[in-house]
């Protein structure tokens, strides 16, 4: 990363461009300080000595913990539709959520 992480105006605007955003001339200014703000802090980041430091996946060592997968046995369709409030031709019944189309 570079040692003058600023970043301008004119990149700002570029960039909302891209993004296809359009923003006011308050708004550049304040993403343009916030956005030199966030790149400072990555370059501060990016300047820590981690030669020490293996390379790693997840911060601790830790394994999937997880039961066997055993075939067992379920409940039958007629079971899991009596436990249902309101069924109706072999499926659950819920209330309507959306209006029909015009």
């Amino acid at each position: 990363m570079r040692k003058d992480s600023r970043i301008s105006r004119e990149q700002v605007a570029h960039v909302a461009h891209l993004a296809r955003l359009d923003l006011s001339e308050a708004e550049l200014d304040l993403y343009t300080i916030q956005l030199s703000a966030v790149l400072d802090y990555a370059a501060q980041v990016a300047s820590v000595d981690t030669s020490s430091v293996s390379a790693m996946s997840h911060p601790l060592s830790v394994a999937n913990v997880v039961r066997e997968d055993l075939p067992t046995t379920c409940l039958d369709h007629d079971e899991v539709l009596a436990m249902a409030p309101e069924a109706q031709d072999g499926m659950f019944k819920v209330p309507r959520i959306m209006e029909d189309e015009p």
